[in-house]
């Protein structure tokens, strides 16, 4: 396993890429599985010249670890980060609302590095500001006050109880309805109450970064926080396929065989 450190340089010809919201297991396992192969493909697309991988969260659409087992499926992509791990290419994951109940299996088996909470690195003398972004920002409030739940460690011990065949459904189930019910808002701007850009914009006040990356929100944006820092969001892969790449000087997002999708700073110019 290559830790990566809170400071680094990227070598000529490398780059840093970001990717989130590959929610695999939905809508349907045909629909995943052809999501899957995309998936690995770009990541074989990218590993000759990657420094660095950082998933940031919602990877599956589900995922709960048992002591002892763990959802069914994804075995080429697990596969695939276990390669770079093995290789010596970092991979950096952070559990996002669909996927927060990761523990210890991605670091034990796959060498990948899991964070839960949102982490700062200096990649090349800029300063990121990575998480997943759910529970930041203003509102939703209720999703709040479930994720203290789910976070819980005496709740999670009762889920871990119930059969995997009956508690993996149910949380399954959930989950669809859960983002079913947001998919409307997923190709939607919002303006100035994008609650992650006003997130960044008030720990901007307070403490200076290069970048904010965050996912979640499922459109690609690139906006800026103020005159030297910007707000990348990165987008989802059920309909956009779109992911960021740092070459040590710039963050760019760009699309996997796909147009390119979102809104950006020469939009706002």
């Amino acid at each position: 396993m290559t830790t990566l450190t809170t400071d680094f340089q990227i070598e000529s010809g490398k780059k840093v890429f970001f990717a989130s919201d590959f929610h695999l297991g939905t809508p349907t396992y045909e629909q995943s599985r052809i999501r899957e192969y995309k998936i690995v493909k770009w990541l074989r697309s990218i590993q000759a010249e990657a420094s660095a991988v950082f998933l940031v969260g919602d990877i599956f659409d589900f995922w709960f670890e048992y002591k002892r087992a763990i959802p069914k499926g994804f075995a080429r992509l697990q596969g695939t980060l276990a390669e770079f791990t093995d290789s010596g290419i970092p991979v950096v994951f952070f559990t996002g609302n669909h996927d927060l109940w990761m523990f210890d299996y991605f670091t034990q088996e796959l060498g990948v590095d899991v964070y839960h909470q949102p982490q700062v690195w200096t990649i090349n003398q800029k300063k990121f500001y990575v998480g997943h972004g759910d529970g930041l920002g203003p509102g939703d409030h209720t999703y709040k006050r479930l994720k203290k739940v789910f976070t819980n460690k005496f709740a999670q011990w009762l889920f871990a109880r119930l059969h995997p065949n009956f508690g993996i459904g149910l949380a399954d189930r959930w989950s669809k309805k859960s983002r079913a019910t947001n998919m409307k808002k997923d190709d939607q701007f919002f303006g100035e109450d994008e609650w992650l850009w006003q997130y960044a914009k008030e720990l901007e006040k307070t403490i200076h970064h290069d970048y904010y990356i965050f996912g979640h929100r499922h459109l690609p944006l690139d906006l800026p926080v103020n005159e030297n820092s910007r707000y990348i969001n990165l987008g989802e892969w059920l309909h956009f396929q779109t992911y960021a790449c740092f070459d040590g000087t710039n963050v760019v997002l760009e699309a996997f065989e796909k147009d390119l999708p979102g809104v950006y700073l020469s939009d706002l110019t």
